[in-house]
């Protein structure tokens, strides 16, 4: 307050009467000011149980995911010559490798030129390269005789074209280079007159990627380029195409890579050198000890956390911060309910944490028993998933569970398949054996609709037999930029009547062939009048009776059914009663829900830290009113004590001057 000097003229200490007066006064603000410091003291408290709750979920991260419980270890005695890695279908055992010879790539070279920047030809030519196998013949210094040459259907065909602004040696590598397609081209020089070589090298390593180059056009382009191992060959090998040859455990393998797959199931090896060595494969039963053991030394935190949020002190007759607190008791409860209530498990004995060796202690903490946990490791790893992680496990080894939502329920889900996926395809009507001997013109191209996408597939000229036209067909179609974008793919065969057959590489309605005429009039020659081919047919089947939905060859449950969001792969077999998918949802799962629950919007923790803040804020208002009360009423003790103060000095003020009237009275009369 300004009020300053109260009390002069009467000598009373009004600013003590105030300050008392106050005091008094202010008693509900001290109220207000204890009421927040519980509410801050219990936000904390809160702000503490989220913290633990926080670190317990980054606990379950490992033993929620169905990979933790698949992996395995794969290792190498010799590690300069193989190292592999394996996936979640390998199956431990030991391999013994050895390694005779390493996967290269063939290398071809031009003549010498005496430049690398001079043209070469004049028109326009089109270059096109075709991957394949060399057999029979023999090579004398890098040049075939007698040798055939069979092109691989499952690699693309390329296509460059060279012409008046690309048509020196250093313009042809770089056209090459950009086109992507298979094929790396350097320039060498060797120091001679006519030190320049272009060198060809197939990306990719195997005898099945050794080359075949044809020009069209101009004919000094085709001079230095034109190379058929069974023809023509103005290059000259450098090195040849060659596949890795290895055994495995006395088996004879080759592999077109120097990363082997396929040969050990669900194994990748790579090659390093020739020699021998021994591959060990085993569950990866290390990452899971390390994650159970990291779960209960979390969930021990979170119990202690709780327990000291929660405690009553009988000597100090004082409890936790959160003692009675019903948010916390839920939490409290929810979390021990389900870790002592058993798991649907994967259809063996595993269903409890104690099966494994984890149990409960007198005082709600859990251990482990490391020799139990490491025994249900060894005997029973492809079962310990089912306690922890979100997992399922077909009876059908053709059957494959590949996801699930949240809300899929654990349960045993009797899987019946009425139909199988097939996929579309198209089979030609030319009369028999008309393919054997088919020309292609060149700048022939064929439109193509494969699997909703449409584009022009460009052919390459030349005579071609009905096996060599197949194998064109396929890697014409499956080299187009648009399919390969969209991983669609086709494979092409002649059948026993001399049809061409093509069939789309994808399952279900979404596939589908159809052939039309592009430039020149290539559909007719290859597929007669059959140019529409049929689609294909999607899964379909059931889980405990109730329709699921087939996409392809995947099956999913169902919306409003348990099984919803229950996602399997049907790769094979027959229709009918195809056994039982046991579906479990673990501890590590359902107490990561469980926290997130606890923690979002609308959540219990969210819920009760929100009611505090608006206590807060609550009590804050009340102080404001408060406090602008406090100030008009210390505003009004001062005004009325001014004006005592003031009708106080005035009748002391009069009180001195009667009495000094009465005195002066007193003093000068005689009687």
């Amino acid at each position: 307050m300004g009020i300053q000097s109260t009390g002069i003229g009467s000598g009373l200490d009004v600013n003590t009467l105030i300050t008392k007066l106050m005091q008094v006064e202010s008693q509900p603000l001290t109220s207000l000011a204890k009421k927040e410091a519980s509410y801050q003291a219990k936000l904390s408290a809160y702000g503490t149980l989220n913290g633990a709750l926080s670190s317990f979920q980054s606990s379950l991260s490992s033993l929620s995911s169905a990979s933790t419980f698949q992996s395995f270890s794969a290792t190498s005695s010799d590690t300069s010559i193989l190292s592999a890695s394996a996936t979640s279908i390998a199956v431990a055992g030991s391999y013994n490798l050895n390694i005779t010879k390493l996967a290269q790539a063939q290398s071809i070279s031009t003549a010498g030129q005496v430049s690398s920047t001079a043209t070469i030809g004049t028109g326009t030519s089109t270059v096109t390269f075709q991957f394949g196998t060399i057999t029979g013949g023999t090579s004398t210094n890098g040049v075939y005789s007698g040798a055939a040459f069979a092109q691989d259907a499952a690699q693309a065909t390329g296509t460059v074209t060279i012409d008046n602004s690309n048509n020196s040696l250093q313009g042809i590598r770089d056209a090459i280079n950009i086109a992507n397609m298979g094929v790396n081209a350097s320039i060498v020089g060797d120091g001679s007159a006519a030190p320049y070589h272009l060198v060809l090298t197939s990306a990719k390593t195997g005898a099945t990627s050794s080359l075949k180059v044809n020009v069209t056009g101009d004919a000094a382009v085709g001079n230095l380029l034109n190379y058929d191992p069974a023809g023509i060959q103005n290059l000259t090998e450098a090195t040849t195409a060659q596949s890795a040859a290895l055994t495995i455990n006395g088996i004879a393998i080759t592999s077109s890579t120097n990363n082997v797959t396929g040969a050990i199931g669900g194994v990748s090896i790579n090659l390093n050198k020739i020699g021998t060595s021994t591959l060990a494969l085993a569950a990866n039963t290390a990452a899971v000890q390390t994650g159970v053991n990291a779960f209960v030394k979390a969930y021990n935190d979170l119990n202690s956390t709780l327990a000291g949020l929660t405690a009553y002190n009988s000597t100090t007759k004082k409890g936790g911060l959160l003692l009675g607190d019903p948010t916390t008791q839920n939490v409290q409860n929810q979390v021990r309910k389900t870790l002592a209530t058993a798991v649907n498990g994967l259809g063996g004995d595993l269903t409890t944490l104690s099966s494994i060796g984890v149990s409960f202690q007198k005082d709600g903490s859990l251990t482990v028993d490391g020799n139990k946990l490491q025994t249900a490791l060894t005997s029973k790893f492809g079962e310990v998933g089912g306690l922890f992680a979100s997992i399922g496990k077909a009876s059908d080894s053709l059957v494959n569970v590949v996801a699930s939502s949240k809300a899929t329920q654990a349960g045993a889900y009797a899987l019946d398949i009425s139909t199988l996926a097939t996929q579309g395809g198209l089979t030609g009507n030319t009369a028999d054996l008309t393919l054997a001997n088919t020309t292609i013109a060149p700048a022939t191209s064929l439109n193509v609709i494969l699997d909703g996408t449409s584009a022009a597939v460009t052919l390459p000229a030349g005579s071609y037999s009905a096996t060599q036209l197949a194998a064109l067909v396929q890697s014409s179609i499956n080299g187009t930029s648009a399919f390969s974008a969209i991983a669609a793919a086709v494979t092409a065969s002649i059948d026993a009547n001399g049809h061409l057959v093509l069939q789309s590489s994808r399952f279900g309605s979404k596939s589908n062939i159809t052939l039309a005429d592009g430039t020149g009039t290539p559909a007719a020659t290859l597929a007669g009048t059959n140019l529409a081919g049929s689609s294909g047919v999607d899964v379909a089947g059931s889980f405990n009776g109730n329709t699921a939905l087939g996409d392809g060859q995947f099956l999913v449950g169902g919306t409003g059914t348990s099984s919803e969001g229950l996602k399997i792969l049907v790769s094979g077999g027959a229709t009918g009663n195809r056994g039982t998918i046991n579906f479990s949802v673990g501890y590590a799962s359902q107490l990561n829900k469980m926290v997130t629950d606890f923690q979002g919007t609308g959540g219990a923790l969210v819920g009760s830290t929100s009611n505090i803040d608006r206590s807060l804020k609550d009590i804050a208002k009340q102080k404001d009113v408060l406090n602008n009360r406090l100030f008009d009423v210390e505003a009004r003790y001062r005004k009325q004590f001014t004006a005592l103060d003031l009708t106080l000095s005035s009748l002391t003020n009069t009180s001195t001057y009667l009495t000094q009237q009465l005195s002066a009275l007193t003093g000068t009369k005689s009687y």
